[in-house]
């Protein structure tokens, strides 16, 4: 059984979707949601589907010893960032390396780096007149959004679409193929 961390900062729509997915798996199980933000709904959403949750400020996060323990405390083999806002820290890469994946809201490598997340990405998108956007699913490395790219889907924007309407045509996209993707991403990589 390959165990998986989750870490979380938001709402939690990818969360959700994804526990749902690998809910009754035989190979793959969500065994804790990690969020640095204790009024995460993403905690919520986990604690309602019977996942393991945990809350560590950024301090902890960083220390380099919690991280690592509470990891080795749920046996975890594989790491998912679904709307965790943290940078990774390093020590965290070297444990788990090609074993830390990301969904990014834009094809990378636009709008990506410091300061790129949620709907500063679509406004950004809408403001420079794109016809098109997507995701992004990478591995995590030591440069924010810069690990290598594993999967990327595409949709289009018209020119009528607002900021929100390009947030829920990506969305369609996460959840579309987040859960697939780490499946098969964790097959490859973890033995």
């Amino acid at each position: 059984m390959t165990n998986v961390a989750v870490f979380v900062s938001g709402t939690g729509s990818n969360c959700e979707n994804i526990i749902r997915h690998f809910n009754g798996n035989s190979e793959i199980k969500i065994s804790l949601v990690l969020s640095n933000r204790a009024g995460a709904y993403a905690v919520e959403r986990a604690r309602m589907l019977g996942i393991p949750t945990e809350v560590m400020a950024k301090t902890e996060f960083n220390d380099g010893t919690s991280l690592p323990d509470m990891m080795k405390l749920y046996g975890i083999d594989f790491i998912v960032l679904a709307g965790f806002l943290l940078m990774v820290p390093p020590f965290l890469i070297e444990l788990y390396p090609h074993r830390i994946v990301n969904i990014h809201p834009a094809l990378l490598p636009k709008y990506g780096g410091k300061g790129m997340y949620g709907h500063y990405i679509h406004e950004a998108v809408k403001a420079n007149n794109e016809t098109e956007t997507g995701i992004t699913i990478h591995y995590v490395d030591k440069v924010c959004d810069g690990g290598e790219i594993i999967f990327q889907a595409v949709t289009s924007v018209s020119p009528d679409d607002t900021p929100d309407d390009i947030a829920d045509s990506v969305r369609i996209l996460e959840h579309q193929y987040f859960p697939k993707v780490i499946e098969e991403t964790i097959k490859k990589n973890v033995s």
